[in-house]
């Protein structure tokens, strides 16, 4: 079988708990961010949580089911230990529909699981263990790439040595099969963290590259957002950037498309970014236009922070056929 498109991510398990400020104080959590956590706070910070939703999560793994969810062909490369949460991970993709090529192995790390805490305000505070998932590694590419079209990379698998490995035995793939590659920066503090390796991947093997403003403006360390991307999109064919409940914008050959957002209180922002690049790069797969592919990551990102969770759970092609994009 031939996949559209195919991610490759840190497989994580997404604990999704509400909690208050004064919670999040009283913690140390740090509100609205991904922090990473040893395993002791993990087990700590889940032993915390009021309520528990559990889902397979991972940011470049949800984008991958919102693609397939859109009805495209989708596979998901990811590293899961041969335990409860890797189980439930694996059996959750492949019901929905997405394919895991690499099942759950007996490894020394327990499956990556990330606590969520959602306050009143929709703001998701995330505390992520890197567990098996983050050790995945070149071995770990499997060849599936034969008739795709896009690989979609995820910034955070940068925080190891192993996870860069990987990168570049997936995008090497990807480019001998003929495909593209895309990647999501993930997180304003993993731009800091990587800025060379990003810029040099944006410039040299990645032709479509998604973030928001604060990481496009962090990754290329200047205040004004047109400054970043002027250089992003300088050194890659698509350039896309998300607004906080601002218009869109996406640049390609030196043109500026955008899509019109409407703001809302969002009941969980968790998987917002993720939804807006499945809607996105399902768009740019599909051969749509920039702004069309745009507006179809606005209305994805817009379903899913209306419920708790970061996956759809509308009809998505039914959203899009009402504003006449199908």
């Amino acid at each position: 079988m031939s996949f559209n498109v195919i991610g490759i991510g840190n497989a994580i398990v997404d604990v999704i708990s509400h909690a208050n400020d004064m919670f999040l104080d009283q913690m140390g959590i740090e509100k609205g961010i991904m922090q990473l956590v040893d395993r002791e706070r993990a087990e700590l910070l889940y032993a915390a949580m009021r309520d528990r939703v559990e889902t397979p999560g991972g940011s470049v793994g949800n984008t991958i089911a919102g693609i397939g969810a859109l009805g495209l062909k989708t596979a998901f490369i990811g590293k899961v230990r041969n335990d409860a949460l890797g189980r439930f991970y694996a059996a959750s993709l492949e019901e929905a529909g997405t394919a895991f090529p690499n099942p759950p192995k007996d490894v020394p790390l327990p499956t990556s699981r990330s606590m969520i805490f959602v306050s009143p305000d929709g703001e998701r505070s995330m505390n992520t263990y890197l567990g098996a998932g983050a050790d995945i590694s070149s071995a770990d590419v499997p060849d599936v790439f034969d008739g795709a079209d896009i690989l979609f990379l995820e910034g955070y698998l940068f925080d190891k040595d192993e996870g860069k490995t990987a990168f570049a035995e997936a995008a090497a793939k990807m480019k001998a099969a003929g495909g593209r590659a895309a990647i999501t920066i993930s997180d304003p503090f993993c731009a800091e963290r990587h800025r060379d390796d990003f810029q040099r991947l944006i410039a040299g093997d990645v032709d479509i590259a998604i973030g928001n403003a604060l990481e496009w403006m962090t990754l290329y360390q200047t205040d004004t957002l047109e400054d970043a991307l002027a250089q992003a999109s300088a050194a890659c064919d698509i350039v896309a950037c998300t607004r906080s409940g601002e218009s869109v914008w996406v640049l390609q050959g030196g043109q500026r498309f955008e899509a019109p957002v409407t703001p809302v209180t969002p009941v969980d922002a968790t998987g917002a970014g993720d939804q807006f690049a499945a809607g996105f790069l399902y768009g740019v797969a599909t051969g749509r236009d920039m702004e069309t592919a745009a507006r179809m990551g606005v209305i994805c990102a817009a379903e899913v922070i209306g419920h708790i969770g970061p996956r759809p759970k509308a009809n998505i092609r039914a959203l899009f056929a009402e504003q006449g994009l199908l």
